[in-house]
């Protein structure tokens, strides 16, 4: 049995996202931005998508809703192009510790370019105070840009009363709620946010295709430039069958999302309690209640996390040590060391991300191998050990 638990970095497409995409990539061929009637059914078949998105966020303006190609496009756009937009009316931008590294990285190059950029402190549970963001703004603050839900931990941010604080402070707020979108309810006029970013293949849709929600009215600048395609907010032909596919793929996540959730959050706690009893050591980094229903980061003291992964890969299991565009990297997790764990606990910490196809059959067979790898590399680890720590 093969059991794959990284569904964080990246989900199998759903054969009915497949499906829909199938036409647009054969005879439906046309380009949205032609007049003739193969350029009219693919702007149809564009709007349309464009439309089910929004009302999945509870947006009843499609022309809020700018496809890109991916989270990562849709966190620089937010970023680089709502600060663009603003900077004659200030360069001061807030963000948290634990982004993902398409804000952190952004905002890294707007301060490279002459804005102050404000890194918000979390707790050691990955939990962010509100009032931090109230104490951070300043008058020259043009923007804040916030997680909802973490993709390492899976910690909820409380974006909703952030959103409040911002909105009474006149300052554009964004989430990237790339994890969250299809997991849990959003409504971006209930969050008080004006900028949300999402992306397709964290919900069984295709790879290469997100979107970025602008509220009427956000003063945005246009990252990407050519023709006028995205209400001129980013140029360039669309990608017709990555977009149906995403729109799809959000219909299915909608259709029983309360229910695919409290399945979820039910097979992660049975993964979380069998562990923690079957092993010694074993510490959950993160809210216990305020975070994903599909997600938990877990230390194994004794146990390196790259080892641990190598080990169960060669077992059929997939699981990471935490955002897969960061692999490969030496250094420990950003987001555990900014909630003040030890190096070492972070460096024997893995995330197991679970999806709509995982099963209790699976969790079982994860409760079976795991325990007696992180034993046997515990017993080795302890062998390596200098004899006066063994003492």
């Amino acid at each position: 049995m093969r059991v794959y638990l990284d569904h964080n970095a990246t989900t199998p497409l759903h054969p009915e996202v497949l499906a829909a995409m199938l036409p647009f990539l054969t005879e439906r061929f046309g380009n949205p931005s032609s007049l003739h009637a193969w350029g009219q059914e693919a702007r149809q078949a564009l709007e349309q998508a464009r439309t089910t998105v929004a009302r999945a966020l509870g947006s009843g303006d499609k022309d809020s809703v700018v496809f890109t190609a991916g989270g990562t496009e849709s966190d620089n756009l937010a970023l680089l192009g709502a600060a663009a937009a603003q900077e004659t009316r200030g360069r001061h931008v807030i963000v948290s510790a634990v982004e993902h590294h398409a804000v952190l990285h952004a905002a890294a190059h707007l301060q490279r370019h002459g804005f102050a950029v404000t890194r918000l402190p979390v707790d050691g549970q990955g939990l962010l105070d509100p009032d931090e963001v109230r104490r951070a703004i300043r008058p020259d603050t043009i923007l804040v840009s916030l997680l909802h839900g973490n993709n390492e931990t899976g910690v909820l941010f409380p974006i909703d009363r952030v959103g409040r604080i911002c909105r009474e402070r006149g300052v554009t707020f964004h989430t990237d709620a790339v994890q969250s979108f299809g997991k849990l309810p959003l409504d971006v006029g209930a969050l008080q946010v004006d900028l949300l970013s999402l992306s397709g293949h964290k919900i069984h849709g295709p790879k290469g295709v997100g979107a970025l929600c602008i509220r009427r009215g956000t003063q945005m600048q246009a990252l990407i430039h050519g023709g006028t395609q995205e209400r001129s907010r980013r140029a360039g032909t669309e990608n017709v069958a990555a977009a149906v596919g995403l729109a799809r793929a959000t219909e299915l996540a909608l259709l029983d999302q309360e229910a695919a959730a409290k399945r979820l959050a039910d097979l992660r706690d049975r993964l979380e309690h069998g562990l923690m009893s079957a092993l010694r050591g074993v510490l959950r980094n993160g809210h216990a209640i305020e975070r994903l229903p599909h997600t938990t980061n877990l230390a194994f003291a004794g146990a390196e996390a790259e080892s641990l992964i190598l080990a169960l890969d060669l077992s059929g299991v997939g699981i990471s040590s935490g955002a897969a565009c960061s692999s490969g990297s030496l250094e420990p997790s950003h987001v555990l060391a900014a909630m003040g764990l030890p190096r070492e606990r972070a460096e024997s910490s893995v995330r197991f991300s679970l999806g709509r196809g995982t099963t209790p059959e699976e969790i079982a067979r994860v409760l079976e191998i795991l325990p007696p790898i992180v034993e046997r590399m515990r017993r080795v680890n302890a062998g390596r050990a200098p004899a006066e720590a063994r003492t």
